[in-house]
């Protein structure tokens, strides 16, 4: 299989899926810009082989789609499923041996390899953090960044790579307050392996050191942000997956991933923290200026022709979303079989992943009530927000199996109709609130804190979803333009949100004047968005999902007509109103430089290099 990052792009041109752009881009904004439009029209994996300001190619949407991804990894995708399988359910394994055998002699073939620093490429060359690919993506933007970094990590008491975390956090490579060429931002949160790593140093007093990774065979990627089950080394996983044992070396002390591309040393200090960001993320907005470690450079490594790998996030879908189809193919029996009860579970891309997850439950529970009602399923959601990043999740949507066995949470439309039909407000509706979210979600009330609500159906449908606006709908002044956003689903324009005490009065205001109608009016809608335009809410289901889920904080944004409290329970006998407005202490959306898109438009016109893929 492929040795590094030239022989991955070389297979992939030689069977259509790479395309070379000649022309001379600019690694501010036009890289990313190009990437993106090109990733929106389904197109190939890119070349960049003339980056302005910079001696090396760069390479992006390696990942683009799912057939992609699945050709890159044909010779051992199969085999590698096995072996997750085995680790996730040992007894099925073990059960049915014949079908596994070969298994246990393959994973010995997949152990680290220990090589000389002779024998490793990437040591050839050194230079400065400023001659790598500064590329930025977004125009707010605090500087350059690396967007597909393995970052590596050994823990302090038990030091070898078997013990190491190979993970995906993103690097600021300048701007800000960071000294060139001496240091970069670490972004990540300590709950990860590496803030694991870091916080042992931190009680010992001795700093962390830290290898970061760029290029090098495509498999060393995947495993990076694989969530694999306990035990199973990332190291070991690249090696499986890319049909090539990992390969390393040390270098003044740090451990060098002998086939990457670049390489960059460099150690954390404890407590030694520096401003980070903004940068556009995966929610479709720009996390901001926080502190985060700051790493003191070392020393700079690549191999002979590197090429530089990025990616772009930003409102999903992209690259990252077919990167997603792929983990989920590959890691699917994991998570069921880790939580009992559980059938699947879906972190929903089009809301950003964290905001949202859609989950299928059994509920075997004894039947003490004449009506079936969320029981079993109520603890698997609990099991499932104390379940590894699953416990990022802000809205958890759960049904039974036993309601429809042919139900999936990726089928979201069918999900959302199948849940909106059964809720029942007055009981199904579960908050945690004063608790932790993503850091990278700024709807709740400060960096990483918010609330959490599981909304649980289970039972027979108790209603049928309206598709139409009410004709005789009556409206508060100041609301206005009703649209159907979904079956079910009514989203309302509102006046502007000025403040929590405003904004909180608005939304009651509507529900007063909603519950002073004729209910059987709005029976058919039992979730109303009170939101900024309705009419790009209701355009598309992805516009319904993202401004829903990521614009909202349950404990402030969740409202309900007919509204109560009974013993500390909160729930609703009318339609669930849901806040989507944006508010003071959101986060700016991400929104292209119209310049740079015209220049984008030039390579996709006769002649250029994108000609008839955009």
């Amino acid at each position: 299989m492929y040795k590094n990052t030239e022989a991955c792009l070389l297979d992939m041109e030689k069977h259509g899926h790479l395309v070379r752009i000649t022309e001379e881009v600019d690694p501010h904004l036009e890289m990313a810009a190009i990437h993106r439009r090109v990733y929106e029209a389904g197109g190939p994996a890119l070349l960049f082989e003339n980056v302005k300001g910079c001696r090396f190619r760069c390479a992006s949407n390696l990942f683009g789609s799912l057939e992609r991804s699945r050709f890159m990894f044909r010779k051992t995708l199969r085999k590698v499923q096995k072996m997750v399988l085995i680790k996730a359910n040992p007894e099925k394994a073990a059960k049915e041996f014949w079908k596994y055998w070969d298994i246990p002699f393959a994973a010995i073939k997949t152990l680290p390899k220990k090589v000389s620093a002779a024998n490793s490429p990437v040591l050839r060359n050194q230079i400065k953090v400023s001659e790598l690919p500064q590329i930025q993506s977004w125009p707010m933007d605090g500087g350059p960044f690396v967007t597909l970094p393995l970052v590596y990590t050994e823990d302090i008491d038990k030091p070898g790579v078997m013990g190491s975390n190979l993970g995906m956090y993103r690097i600021q490579l300048g701007g800000n307050d960071y000294v060139q060429d001496r240091e970069i931002g670490l972004h990540y949160q300590l709950h990860r392996g590496i803030g694991v790593h870091q916080t042992k140093a931190n009680a010992k007093g001795e700093p962390l050191k830290v290898s970061i990774f760029v290029g090098g065979p495509p498999s060393h990627n995947l495993a990076a942000v694989m969530p694999l089950p306990e035990g199973l080394s990332e190291l070991i996983f690249a090696g499986a997956l890319g049909g090539r044992r990992f390969r390393y070396t040390y270098h003044d002390g740090f451990c060098i991933s002998s086939e990457a591309d670049f390489v960059i040393t460099g150690i954390v200090n404890p407590g030694e923290n520096k401003p980070e960001g903004p940068f556009g993320d995966h929610l479709g907005y720009y996390s901001l200026v926080h502190d985060f470690p700051l790493m003191r450079v070392n020393k700079v490594w690549h191999r002979d022709n590197a090429i530089w790998p990025f990616t772009v996030v930003g409102r999903p879908p992209q690259e990252d979303t077919s990167f997603g189809a792929m983990i989920h193919e590959i890691t699917g029996p994991i998570i069921p079989s880790e939580l009992p009860g559980l059938h699947e579970v879906n972190a929903v891309d089009a809301a950003g992943v964290h905001p949202l997850l859609l989950a299928i439950g059994s509920e075997r529970y004894t039947p003490y009530y004449t009506d079936r009602r969320p029981q079993e399923v109520l603890t698997i959601a609990n099991h499932i927000l104390g379940f590894g990043q699953m416990s990022l999740a802000k809205y958890l949507l759960i049904t039974a199996k036993e309601d429809n066995p042919d139900l999936h949470t990726h089928d979201t439309e069918a999900f959302f109709k199948h849940l909106l039909e059964r809720i029942d407000w007055k009981r199904d509706l579960h908050f945690q609130t004063n608790t932790s979210i993503d850091t990278l979600d700024y709807s709740g009330s400060g960096l990483n804190s918010g609330s959490k609500v599981v909304m649980a159906a289970v039972g027979d449908p108790i209603r049928s979803l309206a598709t139409e606006v009410p004709s005789d709908l009556r409206l508060p002044d100041g609301y206005h333009h009703p649209k159907v956003a979904f079956p079910g689903v009514l989203a309302i324009n509102g006046p502007e949100f000025k403040s929590e005490k405003s904004g909180y009065q608005q939304a009651e205001l509507l529900c007063q004047h909603l519950a002073d109608q004729n209910q059987d009016l709005l029976a058919g809608f039992p979730l109303i968005l009170l939101t900024d335009d309705s009419e790009f809410v209701a355009r598309t289901h992805n516009n319904f999902l993202w401004t829903t889920f990521t614009r909202s904080n349950p404990s402030h944004d969740i409202h309900g007509v007919n509204s109560f409290t009974e013993h500390k329970h909160w729930g609703c006998r009318g339609a669930l109103v849901i806040d989507t407005r944006i508010k003071p202490h959101h986060a700016p959306p991400l929104i292209d430089d119209p310049a740079i898109v015209k220049r984008v438009d030039a390579i996709g016109a006769k002649g250029g290099s994108l000609h008839g893929i955009i």
